[in-house]
């Protein structure tokens, strides 16, 4: 089933398959979430989705996440990995 916009009681339409994101893991303690403190944040993990856009009142989600990543930060090939599958998105939540 399509994710649901419940506000505008419609699906979610697909704006791209196979999206990219990175998530991220605090430099210190106590960090906020989100884009509060974005500094405070480095890359973690590489993972893969698809987009998804509510065509009523423009929410972007995304979901159809795998249940592990593509690559992490300790591996070697972790930088050219976000880079080649272009991960512009970084989620600084954990």
């Amino acid at each position: 089933m399509k994710p649901i916009c419940v506000p505008c009681q419609r699906f979610y339409r697909v704006l791209r398959t196979g999206y990219s994101f990175v998530e991220g893991m605090p430099i210190d303690n106590q960090v906020r979430p989100g884009k509060e403190e974005p500094e405070k944040w480095k890359p973690y993990k590489l993972w893969h989705g698809d987009l998804w856009v509510c065509e009523g009142c423009g929410h972007l989600t995304i979901s159809g996440v795998g249940r592990a990543p593509i690559a992490e930060h300790y591996q070697p090939e972790f930088a050219d990995a976000v880079a080649k599958m272009k991960a512009t998105l970084q989620i600084n939540d954990c």
